[in-house]
């Protein structure tokens, strides 16, 4: 059984006399792909924000391989992509994913970023195309690109399949499955409860910054007697909310 490689205890977070997390506590499993679900101002970014010390808890506690999620060394091995990602709009793609492999302190391989482009169904002629050229959709899949070839233990993805078309949504879940297959670890938000029992291990539902379940995708939906995500979900939000 993998152990935790995230650990979220007692996290609580206010935005003036708005509770933003309410004593949030869950484990992330090593190797395993969590889907983090709820509607829309439920608290999933923030608690993103919080794991990224991009905003700081009002209490609690985040670990990262047991080192407190305000150090540095916490984030060593983490890629994220942020739900309104853009790109400097003076680069040409392979310069900017030259510049974010250089962060990473991986080397440009061409004959990787051109299959990591063609796999996210993204031609690799956009590479030497200004990002300020690229619709909503490829800077998406740039953004994708970088995080898949960072290399990194921890993927952190706020609603990855933004702006996305059918087919691109496919090749970005086998691209997640591929990685969780490697062992690496995955979490991400999303709105469609059907891409996360499609590719997760486990879901995690936030109502109004309380944890309503964390568990298996399968015994979420037994737990409610319904026969698939989506229903599950309205009845556990309908619950938490009662």
């Amino acid at each position: 059984m993998p152990g935790p490689l995230v650990r979220f205890r007692g996290v609580n977070k206010t935005f003036g006399r708005a509770a933003a997390l309410r004593e949030v506590d869950f484990d992330l499993l090593e190797g395993r792909c969590m889907g983090l679900a709820g509607l829309n101002g439920a608290g999933k970014t923030t608690l993103i924000k919080c794991l990224l010390d991009f905003c700081s808890l009002d209490s609690g506690t985040i670990e990262v391989r047991g080192v407190g999620h305000r150090h540095p060394g916490s984030r060593a091995g983490v890629a994220f992509l942020p739900e309104r990602f853009t790109a400097p709009y003076f680069l040409t793609g392979r310069e900017f994913i030259e510049m974010m492999l250089r962060l990473f302190g991986r080397p440009y391989a061409d004959v990787e970023v051109r299959e990591t482009f063609s796999a996210l169904d993204l031609e690799p002629a956009s590479l030497d195309k200004p990002v300020r050229t690229y619709s909503k959709g490829m800077t998406q899949k740039l953004g994708l690109a970088a995080c898949f070839l960072a290399g990194r233990d921890l993927y952190v993805l706020d609603e990855p399949m933004s702006g996305l078309d059918a087919r691109a949504r496919v090749r970005t879940k086998e691209l997640m499955s591929k990685l969780k297959a490697a062992g690496r670890t995955l979490l991400f938000t999303s709105h469609s409860l059907a891409d996360i029992g499609e590719v997760c291990d486990d879901v995690t539902v936030l109502h109004r910054g309380s944890l309503a379940y964390s568990g298996a995708p399968r015994q979420f939906c037994e737990r409610y007697g319904e026969p698939s995500l989506e229903r599950a979900f309205l009845k556990c939000i309908e619950e938490a909310h009662a």
